[in-house]
Protein backbone atom coordinates (compact mmCIF):
# COMPACT_ATOMS: atom_id res chain seq x y z
CA UNK A 1 0.00 0.00 0.00
CA UNK A 2 1.17 3.57 -0.24
CA UNK A 3 1.01 6.70 0.88
CA UNK A 4 -1.01 9.32 -0.86
CA UNK A 5 -1.59 12.95 -1.36
CA UNK A 6 -4.16 14.07 -3.13
CA UNK A 7 -4.50 18.14 -3.80
CA UNK A 8 -7.74 19.60 -3.75
CA UNK A 9 -10.56 18.58 -1.58
CA UNK A 10 -13.62 19.26 -4.07
CA UNK A 11 -15.56 16.63 -5.50
CA UNK A 12 -13.40 14.85 -7.83
CA UNK A 13 -10.50 14.91 -4.48
CA UNK A 14 -12.44 14.00 -1.90
CA UNK A 15 -14.31 11.17 -3.84
CA UNK A 16 -10.65 9.92 -4.64
CA UNK A 17 -8.89 10.29 -1.38
CA UNK A 18 -11.61 8.28 0.14
CA UNK A 19 -12.03 5.53 -2.27
CA UNK A 20 -7.72 5.62 -2.19
CA UNK A 21 -8.09 5.01 1.56
CA UNK A 22 -10.39 3.13 1.51
CA UNK A 23 -8.32 0.88 -0.55
CA UNK A 24 -6.05 0.53 2.46
CA UNK A 25 -4.02 3.34 1.28
CA UNK A 26 -3.39 6.12 3.60
CA UNK A 27 -4.49 9.40 2.34
CA UNK A 28 -4.30 13.15 3.10
CA UNK A 29 -5.94 14.96 0.98
CA UNK A 30 -4.86 18.74 0.92
CA UNK A 31 -6.97 22.20 0.27
CA UNK A 32 -5.37 26.25 0.40
CA UNK A 33 -8.74 26.56 2.23
CA UNK A 34 -7.93 25.99 6.01
CA UNK A 35 -11.71 26.79 6.94
CA UNK A 36 -12.45 23.66 4.19
CA UNK A 37 -9.95 21.35 5.78
CA UNK A 38 -11.10 21.86 9.07
CA UNK A 39 -14.79 21.26 8.10
CA UNK A 40 -13.83 18.12 6.79
CA UNK A 41 -11.99 17.36 9.58
CA UNK A 42 -15.42 17.43 11.08
CA UNK A 43 -16.90 15.26 8.76
CA UNK A 44 -18.64 18.36 7.29
CA UNK A 45 -18.34 17.64 3.68
CA UNK A 46 -20.76 20.45 2.06
CA UNK A 47 -22.11 19.27 -0.93
CA UNK A 48 -24.52 15.83 -1.47
CA UNK A 49 -23.08 12.32 -3.08
CA UNK A 50 -24.88 9.45 -1.67
CA UNK A 51 -22.37 6.77 0.11
CA UNK A 52 -19.58 9.37 0.36
CA UNK A 53 -20.08 10.80 4.13
CA UNK A 54 -19.87 7.23 5.03
CA UNK A 55 -17.08 6.30 3.44
CA UNK A 56 -15.03 9.25 4.42
CA UNK A 57 -15.93 8.75 8.31
CA UNK A 58 -15.23 5.41 8.30
CA UNK A 59 -11.72 5.80 6.58
CA UNK A 60 -10.92 8.80 8.86
CA UNK A 61 -12.29 6.97 11.90
CA UNK A 62 -9.77 4.56 11.12
CA UNK A 63 -6.61 6.72 10.18
CA UNK A 64 -6.15 6.01 6.88
CA UNK A 65 -7.64 9.26 5.65
CA UNK A 66 -6.71 13.07 7.13
CA UNK A 67 -6.91 16.08 5.75
CA UNK A 68 -4.25 18.91 5.50
CA UNK A 69 -3.69 22.54 4.38
CA UNK A 70 0.08 21.94 4.60
CA UNK A 71 1.14 19.98 1.23
CA UNK A 72 4.90 20.09 2.10
CA UNK A 73 4.72 18.32 5.43
CA UNK A 74 1.78 16.17 3.55
CA UNK A 75 4.20 15.17 0.91
CA UNK A 76 6.95 14.07 3.69
CA UNK A 77 6.77 10.03 3.08
CA UNK A 78 4.39 10.40 0.46
CA UNK A 79 5.29 8.94 -3.19
CA UNK A 80 2.05 9.56 -4.98
CA UNK A 81 0.05 13.11 -5.69
CA UNK A 82 -2.48 13.30 -7.01
CA UNK A 83 -3.72 16.48 -8.64
CA UNK A 84 -7.57 17.17 -8.10
CA UNK A 85 -7.97 20.71 -9.00
CA UNK A 86 -10.31 22.81 -10.61
CA UNK A 87 -9.92 23.66 -14.35
CA UNK A 88 -12.92 26.11 -14.95
CA UNK A 89 -14.01 27.18 -18.46
CA UNK A 90 -12.32 30.34 -19.94
CA UNK A 91 -14.29 32.88 -22.22
CA UNK A 92 -13.09 31.21 -25.44
CA UNK A 93 -14.61 27.51 -23.97
CA UNK A 94 -10.90 26.30 -22.88
CA UNK A 95 -9.87 25.15 -19.57
CA UNK A 96 -8.30 27.25 -17.34
CA UNK A 97 -5.18 25.17 -16.05
CA UNK A 98 -3.78 27.68 -14.06
CA UNK A 99 -4.65 25.55 -10.39
CA UNK A 100 -2.73 22.49 -11.86
CA UNK A 101 0.51 24.21 -12.82
CA UNK A 102 0.37 26.07 -9.31
CA UNK A 103 0.25 22.87 -7.38
CA UNK A 104 2.86 21.56 -9.74
CA UNK A 105 4.69 24.01 -8.44
CA UNK A 106 4.87 23.44 -4.80
CA UNK A 107 4.85 20.15 -5.69
CA UNK A 108 8.29 20.26 -7.50
CA UNK A 109 9.79 22.70 -4.98
CA UNK A 110 9.08 20.01 -1.97
CA UNK A 111 10.07 17.00 -4.03
CA UNK A 112 12.38 14.99 -1.20
CA UNK A 113 12.75 11.40 -3.32
CA UNK A 114 10.98 9.83 -6.16
CA UNK A 115 7.58 11.04 -6.20
CA UNK A 116 4.84 10.24 -8.71
CA UNK A 117 2.72 13.17 -9.99
CA UNK A 118 -0.55 12.03 -10.90
CA UNK A 119 -2.68 14.62 -13.06
CA UNK A 120 -6.14 13.58 -12.66
CA UNK A 121 -8.08 16.89 -13.43
CA UNK A 122 -9.48 17.08 -16.23
CA UNK A 123 -7.04 19.37 -18.67
CA UNK A 124 -6.09 19.86 -22.58
CA UNK A 125 -4.31 17.49 -24.51
CA UNK A 126 -0.78 18.02 -23.89
CA UNK A 127 -1.01 19.07 -20.16
CA UNK A 128 0.37 16.33 -18.36
CA UNK A 129 3.78 16.79 -20.73
CA UNK A 130 3.86 19.93 -20.39
CA UNK A 131 3.25 20.51 -16.70
CA UNK A 132 6.44 17.94 -16.76
CA UNK A 133 8.53 20.36 -18.35
CA UNK A 134 7.38 22.81 -15.54
CA UNK A 135 7.97 21.27 -12.29
CA UNK A 136 11.66 20.11 -13.71
CA UNK A 137 11.98 24.12 -14.32
CA UNK A 138 11.07 24.72 -10.09
CA UNK A 139 12.42 21.11 -9.27
CA UNK A 140 15.86 20.87 -7.09
CA UNK A 141 18.49 19.61 -10.02
CA UNK A 142 18.65 15.85 -9.63
CA UNK A 143 14.94 15.73 -8.66
CA UNK A 144 13.42 12.55 -9.26
CA UNK A 145 9.79 12.58 -10.36
CA UNK A 146 7.16 11.22 -12.99
CA UNK A 147 4.30 12.84 -14.51
CA UNK A 148 1.19 10.74 -14.80
CA UNK A 149 -2.45 11.20 -16.33
CA UNK A 150 -5.04 9.17 -14.83
CA UNK A 151 -8.20 11.03 -15.73
CA UNK A 152 -11.27 10.02 -14.30
CA UNK A 153 -14.70 9.22 -14.89
CA UNK A 154 -16.59 9.72 -12.19
CA UNK A 155 -20.79 9.73 -11.85
CA UNK A 156 -22.48 12.34 -9.80
CA UNK A 157 -25.48 10.69 -8.24
CA UNK A 158 -23.12 6.91 -7.94
CA UNK A 159 -19.32 8.53 -7.99
CA UNK A 160 -18.52 5.40 -5.01
CA UNK A 161 -19.86 2.75 -7.40
CA UNK A 162 -18.32 4.18 -10.29
CA UNK A 163 -14.74 4.81 -8.79
CA UNK A 164 -15.25 0.86 -7.50
CA UNK A 165 -16.82 -0.69 -9.98
CA UNK A 166 -15.55 1.58 -13.30
CA UNK A 167 -15.89 0.06 -16.74
CA UNK A 168 -12.17 0.69 -17.25
CA UNK A 169 -8.78 2.51 -16.02
CA UNK A 170 -6.64 4.31 -18.27
CA UNK A 171 -3.39 5.24 -17.03
CA UNK A 172 -0.74 7.36 -19.42
CA UNK A 173 2.83 7.32 -18.52
CA UNK A 174 5.99 7.61 -19.68
CA UNK A 175 7.87 5.28 -18.02
CA UNK A 176 7.54 1.04 -16.54
CA UNK A 177 8.02 2.49 -13.57
CA UNK A 178 5.06 5.27 -13.20
CA UNK A 179 2.88 2.66 -14.87
CA UNK A 180 4.16 -0.42 -12.35
CA UNK A 181 3.41 2.31 -9.35
CA UNK A 182 -0.29 3.53 -10.72
CA UNK A 183 -1.35 -0.27 -11.43
CA UNK A 184 -0.48 -1.17 -8.15
CA UNK A 185 -2.46 1.65 -6.57
CA UNK A 186 -5.64 0.29 -8.78
CA UNK A 187 -4.85 -3.63 -7.33
CA UNK A 188 -8.55 -4.00 -6.23
CA UNK A 189 -10.10 -3.49 -9.00
CA UNK A 190 -7.78 -5.63 -11.10
CA UNK A 191 -9.10 -8.11 -8.94
CA UNK A 192 -12.43 -7.46 -10.38
CA UNK A 193 -11.01 -7.51 -13.84
CA UNK A 194 -11.83 -4.31 -14.86
CA UNK A 195 -10.01 -3.35 -18.02
CA UNK A 196 -7.18 -1.36 -17.76
CA UNK A 197 -5.52 0.59 -20.68
CA UNK A 198 -1.75 1.66 -20.55
CA UNK A 199 -1.36 4.51 -23.01
CA UNK A 200 0.80 7.37 -24.19
CA UNK A 201 -0.10 10.95 -21.99
CA UNK A 202 -1.20 12.62 -24.97
CA UNK A 203 -4.33 9.33 -25.63
CA UNK A 204 -5.18 9.37 -22.19
CA UNK A 205 -5.67 13.09 -21.95
CA UNK A 206 -7.86 12.60 -24.84
CA UNK A 207 -9.75 9.46 -24.14
CA UNK A 208 -11.52 11.60 -21.80
CA UNK A 209 -12.65 14.04 -23.76
CA UNK A 210 -13.54 11.98 -26.37
CA UNK A 211 -15.54 9.69 -24.00
CA UNK A 212 -17.78 12.58 -22.56
CA UNK A 213 -18.23 14.51 -25.79
CA UNK A 214 -19.52 11.22 -27.87
CA UNK A 215 -21.96 10.79 -24.69
CA UNK A 216 -23.23 14.86 -24.90
CA UNK A 217 -23.42 13.90 -28.30
CA UNK A 218 -26.25 11.01 -28.08
CA UNK A 219 -28.05 13.55 -25.91
CA UNK A 220 -28.03 16.25 -28.33
CA UNK A 221 -29.09 13.57 -30.96
CA UNK A 222 -31.88 12.04 -29.44
CA UNK A 223 -33.48 15.73 -28.58
CA UNK A 224 -32.73 16.50 -32.40
CA UNK A 225 -34.82 13.02 -32.96
CA UNK A 226 -37.20 13.82 -30.30
CA UNK A 227 -38.11 17.35 -31.96
CA UNK A 228 -38.38 15.92 -35.24
CA UNK A 229 -41.11 12.96 -33.62
CA UNK A 230 -43.32 16.17 -32.23
CA UNK A 231 -43.58 17.38 -35.42
CA UNK A 232 -44.61 14.48 -37.74
CA UNK A 233 -46.62 12.77 -34.76
CA UNK A 234 -44.23 10.01 -33.83
CA UNK A 235 -42.94 8.85 -30.32
CA UNK A 236 -39.36 8.94 -29.00
CA UNK A 237 -39.65 6.90 -26.37
CA UNK A 238 -40.23 3.72 -29.05
CA UNK A 239 -37.48 5.34 -31.28
CA UNK A 240 -35.09 5.21 -28.87
CA UNK A 241 -35.69 1.82 -27.54
CA UNK A 242 -35.29 0.14 -30.63
CA UNK A 243 -32.36 2.15 -31.65
CA UNK A 244 -30.44 0.89 -27.82
CA UNK A 245 -31.68 -2.51 -29.16
CA UNK A 246 -28.75 -2.46 -31.59
CA UNK A 247 -25.56 -3.05 -29.57
CA UNK A 248 -23.24 -0.89 -32.03
CA UNK A 249 -25.91 2.16 -30.50
CA UNK A 250 -26.64 0.77 -27.30
CA UNK A 251 -29.56 2.40 -25.43
CA UNK A 252 -27.78 4.30 -22.59
CA UNK A 253 -27.56 8.24 -22.87
CA UNK A 254 -30.93 8.06 -25.39
CA UNK A 255 -33.33 9.62 -23.55
CA UNK A 256 -34.92 12.77 -24.59
CA UNK A 257 -35.23 16.02 -22.28
CA UNK A 258 -34.23 19.09 -21.52
CA UNK A 259 -30.32 18.70 -23.16
CA UNK A 260 -26.94 17.66 -20.68
CA UNK A 261 -26.28 19.82 -17.90
CA UNK A 262 -23.56 19.26 -14.69
CA UNK A 263 -20.35 19.85 -14.50
CA UNK A 264 -18.47 17.83 -17.11
CA UNK A 265 -20.47 17.65 -20.10
CA UNK A 266 -21.18 21.39 -20.88
CA UNK A 267 -17.38 22.04 -20.19
CA UNK A 268 -15.77 19.25 -22.01
CA UNK A 269 -17.88 19.83 -25.16
CA UNK A 270 -16.88 23.71 -25.26
CA UNK A 271 -13.07 22.82 -24.06
CA UNK A 272 -12.65 19.94 -27.27
CA UNK A 273 -14.02 22.61 -29.44
CA UNK A 274 -11.34 24.85 -28.28
CA UNK A 275 -8.96 22.47 -28.61
CA UNK A 276 -9.40 21.47 -32.37
CA UNK A 277 -9.52 25.29 -33.19
CA UNK A 278 -6.58 25.85 -31.39
CA UNK A 279 -4.61 22.95 -33.52
CA UNK A 280 -6.22 23.71 -36.44
CA UNK A 281 -9.03 20.62 -37.04
CA UNK A 282 -12.51 20.87 -37.70
CA UNK A 283 -15.13 19.28 -35.12
CA UNK A 284 -18.22 19.83 -36.77
CA UNK A 285 -20.19 16.86 -34.69
CA UNK A 286 -19.35 18.06 -31.25
CA UNK A 287 -20.10 21.90 -32.35
CA UNK A 288 -23.25 20.40 -33.43
CA UNK A 289 -23.86 18.69 -30.15
CA UNK A 290 -23.08 22.09 -28.18
CA UNK A 291 -25.48 23.81 -30.39
CA UNK A 292 -28.19 21.10 -29.91
CA UNK A 293 -27.88 21.25 -26.48
CA UNK A 294 -28.50 25.61 -26.44
CA UNK A 295 -31.13 25.46 -28.40
CA UNK A 296 -32.83 22.65 -26.40
CA UNK A 297 -33.40 24.96 -23.33
CA UNK A 298 -34.80 27.34 -25.23
CA UNK A 299 -37.46 25.10 -26.62
CA UNK A 300 -38.05 23.58 -23.29
CA UNK A 301 -39.09 27.15 -22.03
CA UNK A 302 -40.85 28.00 -25.04
CA UNK A 303 -43.06 24.53 -24.97
CA UNK A 304 -43.97 25.68 -21.53
CA UNK A 305 -44.80 28.96 -22.27
CA UNK A 306 -47.31 27.14 -25.13
CA UNK A 307 -48.98 25.10 -22.48
CA UNK A 308 -49.97 28.01 -20.17
CA UNK A 309 -50.83 30.88 -22.77
CA UNK A 310 -50.38 33.97 -21.87
CA UNK A 311 -47.66 34.21 -19.32
CA UNK A 312 -49.32 37.29 -17.61
CA UNK A 313 -50.29 36.32 -14.13
CA UNK A 314 -49.08 32.68 -14.18
CA UNK A 315 -47.67 30.30 -11.83
CA UNK A 316 -45.39 27.63 -12.72
CA UNK A 317 -44.37 24.39 -10.42
CA UNK A 318 -40.65 23.37 -10.70
CA UNK A 319 -39.80 20.12 -9.73
CA UNK A 320 -36.08 19.35 -9.97
CA UNK A 321 -33.15 21.86 -9.74
CA UNK A 322 -30.12 20.00 -9.98
CA UNK A 323 -28.74 18.89 -12.96
CA UNK A 324 -29.31 14.90 -12.82
CA UNK A 325 -31.00 12.64 -9.48
CA UNK A 326 -29.23 11.98 -6.40
CA UNK A 327 -26.78 15.17 -6.24
CA UNK A 328 -27.54 18.87 -5.23
CA UNK A 329 -24.99 19.77 -8.14
CA UNK A 330 -26.62 23.07 -10.06
CA UNK A 331 -23.39 23.56 -12.25
CA UNK A 332 -25.04 24.13 -16.01
CA UNK A 333 -28.59 22.33 -14.77
CA UNK A 334 -31.34 22.82 -17.21
CA UNK A 335 -33.23 24.42 -14.54
CA UNK A 336 -30.94 27.61 -14.10
CA UNK A 337 -31.69 28.61 -17.75
CA UNK A 338 -35.37 27.09 -18.14
CA UNK A 339 -36.50 29.31 -14.92
CA UNK A 340 -34.99 32.48 -15.51
CA UNK A 341 -36.97 32.20 -19.34
CA UNK A 342 -39.90 32.04 -17.78
CA UNK A 343 -39.13 34.42 -15.71
CA UNK A 344 -38.09 37.40 -17.99
CA UNK A 345 -42.23 36.61 -19.53
CA UNK A 346 -43.49 37.66 -16.01
CA UNK A 347 -44.14 34.13 -15.23
CA UNK A 348 -44.07 33.49 -11.11
CA UNK A 349 -41.88 30.43 -10.11
CA UNK A 350 -42.07 28.00 -7.27
CA UNK A 351 -39.24 25.22 -7.24
CA UNK A 352 -38.37 21.83 -5.03
CA UNK A 353 -35.83 19.55 -4.71
CA UNK A 354 -35.09 17.39 -2.50
CA UNK A 355 -31.46 18.55 -1.63
CA UNK A 356 -30.47 21.22 -3.99
CA UNK A 357 -32.51 23.79 -2.21
CA UNK A 358 -29.69 25.02 0.21
CA UNK A 359 -27.74 26.09 -2.96
CA UNK A 360 -30.30 27.16 -5.00
CA UNK A 361 -31.31 30.09 -2.43
CA UNK A 362 -27.84 31.68 -2.97
CA UNK A 363 -28.02 31.14 -6.41
CA UNK A 364 -27.91 34.28 -8.37
CA UNK A 365 -29.74 33.27 -11.40
CA UNK A 366 -32.54 31.79 -9.21
CA UNK A 367 -33.45 35.10 -7.06
CA UNK A 368 -37.17 35.68 -6.86
CA UNK A 369 -37.93 31.99 -6.74
CA UNK A 370 -40.22 30.85 -4.01
CA UNK A 371 -38.96 27.43 -3.09
CA UNK A 372 -41.64 25.03 -0.92
CA UNK A 373 -40.58 21.68 0.91
CA UNK A 374 -42.54 19.56 -0.76
CA UNK A 375 -43.97 18.44 -4.23
CA UNK A 376 -47.39 18.70 -3.73
CA UNK A 377 -46.50 22.46 -2.79
CA UNK A 378 -44.91 23.43 -5.54
CA UNK A 379 -48.47 22.40 -7.26
CA UNK A 380 -50.65 24.57 -5.20
CA UNK A 381 -51.86 27.03 -7.22
CA UNK A 382 -49.74 26.15 -10.69
CA UNK A 383 -50.98 26.81 -14.33
CA UNK A 384 -48.37 23.65 -14.82
CA UNK A 385 -46.09 21.53 -13.29
CA UNK A 386 -42.89 20.92 -14.99
CA UNK A 387 -39.94 17.81 -14.27
CA UNK A 388 -37.00 19.34 -15.31
CA UNK A 389 -35.13 16.47 -12.93
CA UNK A 390 -36.14 12.95 -13.16
CA UNK A 391 -35.90 12.32 -9.03
CA UNK A 392 -37.50 8.48 -8.19
CA UNK A 393 -39.57 10.32 -5.08
CA UNK A 394 -41.15 12.11 -8.06
CA UNK A 395 -42.23 9.23 -10.05
CA UNK A 396 -44.36 8.06 -7.17
CA UNK A 397 -46.61 11.69 -6.99
CA UNK A 398 -50.53 11.07 -6.64
CA UNK A 399 -51.52 12.37 -9.83
CA UNK A 400 -55.52 13.10 -9.01
CA UNK A 401 -54.30 14.82 -5.77
CA UNK A 402 -51.90 17.23 -8.06
CA UNK A 403 -54.88 18.17 -10.39
CA UNK A 404 -56.78 19.12 -7.37
CA UNK A 405 -54.14 21.35 -6.23
CA UNK A 406 -53.33 22.98 -9.55
CA UNK A 407 -55.33 25.70 -11.00
CA UNK A 408 -55.19 24.34 -14.54
CA UNK A 409 -53.90 20.37 -14.92
CA UNK A 410 -51.09 21.08 -16.63
CA UNK A 411 -48.07 18.77 -16.51
CA UNK A 412 -45.25 19.10 -18.51
CA UNK A 413 -42.77 16.14 -18.43
CA UNK A 414 -39.90 17.14 -19.38
CA UNK A 415 -38.04 14.03 -18.80
CA UNK A 416 -40.64 11.48 -20.03
CA UNK A 417 -40.93 10.15 -16.08
CA UNK A 418 -44.50 9.46 -16.67
CA UNK A 419 -46.82 7.81 -18.94
CA UNK A 420 -49.18 9.24 -21.25
CA UNK A 421 -52.56 7.83 -20.67
CA UNK A 422 -51.88 7.18 -16.68
CA UNK A 423 -51.62 11.22 -16.77
CA UNK A 424 -54.54 11.58 -18.76
CA UNK A 425 -56.32 9.11 -16.75
CA UNK A 426 -55.67 11.52 -13.63
CA UNK A 427 -57.31 14.26 -15.64
CA UNK A 428 -54.20 16.01 -16.31
CA UNK A 429 -53.09 17.47 -19.46
CA UNK A 430 -49.27 15.74 -20.91
CA UNK A 431 -46.58 17.95 -22.41
CA UNK A 432 -43.67 15.46 -23.28
CA UNK A 433 -40.60 15.78 -25.01
CA UNK A 434 -40.88 13.85 -28.48
CA UNK A 435 -43.87 11.64 -27.40
CA UNK A 436 -45.36 13.41 -30.32
CA UNK A 437 -48.08 14.95 -28.33
CA UNK A 438 -46.87 17.95 -27.26
CA UNK A 439 -49.88 19.60 -26.54
CA UNK A 440 -52.66 17.06 -26.40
Amino acid sequence: MYSITVVGTGYVGLVTGACLADFGNTVTCVDSDDAKIERLKALDLRFFEPGLPEIVARNSQEGRLKFSSDLAAAMKGSRVVFITVGTPAGPDGSADTTAIYAVGRAVAESLDGYTLVVQKSTAPVGTARELSRFMRRHAKQGAEFDVASNPEFLREGSAIETFMHPDRVVIGVEGLRAARILKKIHDPLFLIETPTIVTTLETAELIKYASNCFLATKISFINEIANLCEAVGADVLTVAKAMGMDRRIGGKFLHAGPGYGGSCFPKDTRALSALARKVGVKADVVGAAISVNDRQLKLMVAKILTAIGSPRGKRVGILGLSFKPNTDDLRESPALAIIPGLRRRGVRVRAFDPVAIPHARKHPRLHGVEFVEDAYETARGADALVIVTEWNEFRGMNLRRLKRLMRRPVLCDLRNVFDVDEVRTAGLRYVGVGTGCPSA
